[in-house]
C-alpha cells in the first residue's frame, strides 16, 4: 500500500484493526469529513493537545464538535493553568501536525484522557498522521489500544 499513515503502522503493530480511509481532495472541517467517511460529525475523535507544565502535555479525546470544558479539564489535572499547545509543540510532542493528530504512533509517550462521548459512538475516525486521510475502528478497539488512558468527563 503506498505510503501507510503512520498511525495505521501504529495500530498494526498492536493488532487493532482499522480502516485507511482518504478523502478525495482536501479537508476543510469536520463535518466534511465526516459526510466523506459516512459518518455524523460525532463519530470524528478530535485529538487535542494540552501544555500543562514546562516540557509537560496530555492528550484530551473528544468526539466530534464538542468542546472540552477547561474548568474540568484542569479540575481533573489539579491544575490551575493549562494553555493548548501550540502548533510547534504538537508536532514536536506527537510528531503530527494540527489536523492530523492521533493518540497512536506519537513521537513521544503521552497521557491520554478520553471523553465519554467518544465511547458512545460504535464507529469512530480518527487522524491518521496525514492529512486527508482518516483512520476509522471501532470505539472498544480505541479504548484497548489506548489501555491506559483515563476515560473522564470533559465536555
Amino acid at each position: 500500500m503506498e505510503n501507510q499513515p503512520p498511525v495505521s503502522i501504529a495500530l498494526e503493530k498492536l493488532g487493532i484493526p482499522h480502516r485507511v480511509f482518504r478523502h478525495a481532495g482536501q479537508v476543510t472541517s469536520l463535518e466534511q469529513a465526516a459526510q466523506e467517511r459516512g459518518q455524523r460529525p460525532e463519530q470524528v475523535v478530535r485529538s487535542i493537545v494540552f501544555r500543562i507544565g514546562e516540557g509537560e502535555f496530555i492528550m484530551a479525546l473528544v468526539a466530534g464538535p464538542a468542546q472540552i470544558s477547561w474548568k474540568k479539564l484542569r479540575q481533573h489535572l489539579g491544575q490551575s493553568r493549562l494553555t493548548m499547545a501550540s502548533e510547534d509543540e504538537v508536532l514536536e510532542v506527537t510528531g503530527y501536525r494540527i489536523g492530523t493528530v492521533s493518540p497512536f504512533g506519537l513521537a513521544r509517550p503521552l497521557k491520554v484522557l478520553i471523553d465519554p462521548s467518544v465511547l458512545k459512538e460504535e464507529e469512530i475516525s480518527i487522524g491518521s498522521g496525514i492529512r486527508n486521510i482518516g483512520i476509522i475502528l471501532k470505539s472498544a478497539d480505541l479504548q484497548r489500544g489506548l489501555n491506559d488512558a483515563e476515560i473522564v468527563q470533559l465536555v
